[in-house]
């Protein structure tokens, strides 16, 4: 089974807009009051046995249930029919509001951290239609449902084959622009694409976005410091408004802009990049970098502008899409070893050329981390049952080799 989402931009008209926005934030109310049961259930379950507190105290019997999804969902009927605004939205759509709730407790308990938080006013931007019947787009319209019919730029036209399982509609730039998340559905399997071809490694950086194990780089394009004086100018006029006045909702919009403007082009450079990969090798290996933990850093404000753990996700997607090889190796030590003979060479962040003591290899420290990830994706590909077996010396000289032959070879022995 394959699933995938496909991103329209969608053009309502101002009656449309103010429906979605009312609904968005219908949904963002059903949101709290059911994360509120939820808090209130557990702060009851927290008293001591002993004593109560002085301050508050939630009282529910012991005999009332957790409020699970199935009994939120099951108290939407009677709900709309003490509150009739909540019958005007589509059912679904609230059952899908409550679900996401649901959802974000789960991975809250799988993960021990991200407790579910109420949303504030604007912050929920999307709602969800699961399930139509039929295709709801048709000649540059989607129907939804209790919405009518929007038009939508379809820059693509969905395959034949699939069926559309369920729309996003999303906002974005504060109710500005409109979106639809399309996802649509075959019953069809794509296998993983093997290791083949020309390999490479890369390795990410701020002072070069990309250096290749074949010494090729990529230079790092600053999104948000080439635009940061224009983003301040406007942040100081949004500043000297009065708070929630049509002036200052007007530059609160020219700044939501300007962020979706950088982002869309990183989003751009981040694609238009792994294409290129694509293009030079079939088969790709990059470190398993943890980007929270480099968002946390003291170069933190580089690391997020770079946004590697995106870039990493679309590289691995276009890999996909194109039938290249794409492997995640380990990233521990790769700048602090040698790739020619494997001694470690410790060397402090500043000092940007790698020079051995050792065998008096000599390069620049990214290449020689990118030829520390190439190896390590080859030693990934080689099967255990072989032992200690060396990798062929021209890989370590030309960082990047074809892996057909060498596969083929190692299958034999």
């Amino acid at each position: 089974m394959l699933t995938l989402n496909y991103t329209y931009r969608i053009y309502p008209d101002p009656a449309q807009q103010s429906l979605i926005q009312d609904w968005l934030e219908t949904c963002r109310q059903v949101y709290n009051y059911s994360l509120r049961e939820m808090k209130d259930w557990l702060a009851s379950r927290k008293s001591l046995i002993d004593r109560c507190s002085l301050e508050k105290e939630y009282i529910i019997p012991a005999i009332v249930p957790f409020p699970s999804y199935q009994r939120q969902q099951d108290a939407l009927p009677k709900a709309k029919k003490k509150f009739p605004r909540l019958a005007e939205i589509h059912s679904q759509v609230l059952q899908t509001t409550v679900r996401r709730l649901h959802d974000t407790w789960e991975n809250f308990q799988k993960r021990s951290f991200g407790f579910p938080r109420f949303k504030k006013l604007g912050q929920f931007k999307s709602f969800v239609f699961p399930q139509f019947k039929t295709n709801p787009v048709t000649n540059f319209q989607i129907k939804l449902p209790k919405i009518g019919d929007v038009a939508i730029r379809l820059h693509r036209p969905i395959p034949d084959g699939f069926i559309v399982k369920q729309v996003r509609v999303l906002s974005k730039a504060r109710f500005t622009q409109w979106y639809v998340v399309i996802t649509i559905e075959s019953d069809v399997s794509v296998p993983k694409a093997p290791a083949h071809g020309r390999a490479i490694g890369i390795d990410l950086g701020l002072e070069r976005f990309l250096t290749a194990s074949d010494n090729s780089s990529v230079e790092r394009p600053k999104f948000l410091k080439s635009l940061q004086s224009r983003l301040k100018v406007l942040q100081r006029r949004t500043s000297r408004k009065k708070r929630h006045s049509l002036n200052w909702e007007k530059a609160q919009i020219k700044v939501a802009k300007l962020h979706h403007h950088i982002a869309n082009t990183r989003i751009d450079f981040h694609l238009k990049t792994a294409h290129s990969l694509c293009e030079q090798a079939q088969t790709i290996f990059a470190e398993d970098l943890n980007p929270v933990g480099l968002n946390r850093g003291m170069l933190k404000k580089e690391c997020v502008d770079a946004s590697f753990g995106q870039f990493l996700s679309l590289l691995e997607w276009v890999c996909w899409k194109r039938g290249a090889y794409f492997s995640k190796v380990s990233p521990y030590g790769t700048s602090q070893t040698c790739p020619k003979c494997k001694v470690h060479v410790s060397k402090p962040l500043s000092q940007r050329e790698h020079l051995c003591p050792e065998c008096g290899y000599q390069t620049s420290r990214d290449h020689a981390a990118a030829e520390m990830v190439f190896l390590r994706g080859l030693e990934n590909l080689v099967p255990k049952d072989f032992g200690e077996w060396k990798l062929p010396s021209n890989t370590v000289l030309s960082g990047a080799m074809s892996l057909d032959k060498w596969l083929s070879r190692n299958a034999q022995m």
